[in-house]
């Protein structure tokens, strides 16, 4: 929590007139019984019934400022606890928003958005109870006692003993609840997983008629955050009862002691019931205070998952070297890369050179390793060794975001957002209608997006309402925007019709500023009119070269090819056939 806190110095005013406020409130409060006493020992007794008007006049002067007092408490802790945990979420999403995806895979999205959202969303509430209650309610419990002591010394020793009873029961069982409260949220954080990946995969299980499996699956999780929250509960629920049977019992000896007293003469019927008044206000405070601690420590908690985050470096690098326009493009040189130290490489041993304006093909078997080398060669993963040369310079020096401009890509999934179509294409950069349209135009995009009533049609989340083909065209669309100098696409041609493709790459290829171009694909007819073609194979370069040269030298492209086009369409290699 403390890692937090420097995001509440602009509400450190109003944390410090928040409970200021509860404590004139508790300090009214404090009074009544008081005032309580004078109307039965002076007012009824004597049947004055303008000292009890009088008094009744103070109550209600009292019950007037405890009102304001604490209407302005509750405004400050609100204002400060909502601002508060706003300014965390502004830093935290920006902290996130600097990962690279190392420590997007290492933490997890469904962890993150449960920190983003559930943890914080505790962390508001327990800052609110805090700024209201932590001070009032311990303020009332030994002002109660101080006010017994004043009233009667002998029918106060009561309380001397009630009191510390009351605290040890209260924290032995809030101590023995936090350990469990930090288990509940680690069981939230993966029933949230789990909720997620059932609705991510909502299609994919009722097509394959898994539902019942996978409804086994969620009760499964559910059951033992269930399992967790009931032992949770069972021992919180022993705090009312066992503090309700020690004040009940401390009311007991206090009425007793004080009957045997009044029947003395040494104590007032106001008096006693002024004593009964402020047992029952400690009662009511302690309550307030163990819930409050309960909130609390699942406050503190969620905020060191909320620190955890902060405390997550960004692998990515803060500024650098601006691009350069060398000549050549792009080199690697000897790139290997694991995800992870101690895991077997998934790449090995990449060399490559292209030059401005060529095309790139990259092929492979599935698992191959083509988007983890779109991934390394667009700076989201740094090579385990090796260097990666953008337009001459090293990729690990530039400065980020001048290689993000530089270098767009298409990924392999197309991510579209909830708004327009021009709300879409617009995140490239700042652009007219005229050049989204051109933009849209190359990509074979323009004319669904005029069927849909143009660059104001709307979009839904992730692309909802739009077919595969339709989707990748328009993300595509997106990364044209501005006419870059390098584009990447990683299998983004995989959901379009084999003419679709041909004329989008034709288009491509006919751009004016003649860009560097990556395709990498399943498929060799978005390849095969590539300047290059890198063949891989288990994380190994098994082949470079143009098409034709490929066919002939290389085993794996030949194979692929064969199983797309047929064997007899291989062409005779040194006097024999291909498939020979």
């Amino acid at each position: 929590m403390k890692k937090l806190l420097k995001y509440m110095k602009e509400y450190w005013l109003r944390c410090l007139l928040a409970p200021f406020f509860k404590l004139l409130e508790a300090t009214s409060e404090l009074f009544v019984p008081l005032v309580m006493a004078d109307i039965i020992d002076k007012g009824i007794k004597y049947g004055d019934c303008g000292y009890i008007l009088g008094k009744c006049g103070i109550l209600v002067l009292l019950a007037v400022l405890g009102l304001s007092f604490t209407v302005l408490a509750q405004y400050f802790s609100a204002v400060s606890a909502v601002g508060f945990v706003t300014n965390v979420k502004k830093a935290l999403m920006r902290h996130i928003l600097s990962f690279e995806y190392s420590e997007i895979d290492r933490t997890g999205t469904a962890s993150l958005l449960a920190r983003m959202t559930g943890d914080l969303s505790e962390v508001q509430n327990g800052v609110n109870l805090t700024l209201r209650l932590f001070m009032r309610s311990p303020f009332i419990v030994i002002g109660a006692a101080v006010m017994a002591f004043t009233v009667d010394r002998p029918g106060a020793m009561v309380f001397a003993v009630v009191i510390p009873i009351l605290f040890a029961v209260v924290f032995a069982i809030l101590l023995s609840c936090v350990p469990i409260f930090k288990k509940i949220q680690a069981k939230s954080e993966k029933l949230l997983f789990s909720v997620r990946e059932h609705l991510y995969g909502v299609r994919v299980i009722r097509s394959f008629g898994i539902d019942g499996r996978e409804k086994k699956k969620f009760d499964e999780d559910n059951g033992a955050l269930t399992k967790f929250s009931r032992f949770a509960g069972k021992i919180s629920a022993l705090l009312n009862p066992l503090t309700y049977v020690i004040i009940n019992l401390g009311i007991v000896a206090l009425l007793y002691s004080g009957a045997i007293r009044v029947e003395e003469g040494k104590l007032t019927v106001g008096q006693t019931v002024a004593l009964y008044n402020y047992m029952s206000q400690i009662l009511i405070e302690l309550l307030k205070l163990a819930n409050l601690v309960i909130s609390i420590s699942r406050s503190l908690s969620a905020a060191s998952r909320v620190g955890e985050v902060f405390e997550i470096g960004s692998s990515a690098k803060q500024g650098g070297a601006p691009v350069g326009d060398s000549d050549e493009a792009l080199r690697l040189e000897g790139v290997s890369f694991a995800y992870s130290d101690g895991a077997s490489p998934v790449l090995s041993d990449i060399s490559f050179s292209l030059r401005k304006g060529e095309t790139l093909g990259i092929i492979g078997p599935t698992g191959s390793g083509k988007t983890t080398l779109i991934n390394l060669i667009s700076g989201f993963y740094e090579p385990t060794q090796g260097n990666i040369k953008v337009y001459g310079g090293d990729a690990s020096s530039l400065d980020q975001p001048s290689l993000r401009r530089a270098v767009r890509r298409v990924p392999q999934h197309s991510v579209l957002f909830r708004g327009t179509v021009r709300d879409n294409l617009l995140w490239a950069q700042d652009a007219d209608d005229d050049e989204l349209k051109d933009a849209a135009r190359t990509a074979q995009a323009l004319g669904f997006i005029e069927e849909k009533g143009g660059l104001d049609a709307p979009v839904g989340e992730d692309g909802a309402g739009l077919s595969g083909g339709q989707k990748q065209r328009l993300a595509i669309a997106r990364a044209l925007v501005g006419r870059p100098g390098f584009i990447i696409f990683d299998d983004s041609f995989s959901a379009l019709d084999p003419a679709t493709d041909k004329e989008l790459r034709r288009s491509i290829g006919a751009l004016e500023q003649d860009p560097t171009v990556i395709i990498s694909s399943q498929r060799t007819s978005s390849v095969m009119s590539a300047d290059k073609i890198l063949v891989l194979e288990d994380g190994r370069c098994v082949g470079y070269g143009a098409h034709a040269e490929l066919l002939s030298s290389c085993p794996v492209y030949r194979e692929i090819y064969a199983t797309q086009f047929g064997e007899e369409s291989i062409p005779p290699l040194n006097g024999k056939e291909g498939a020979e």
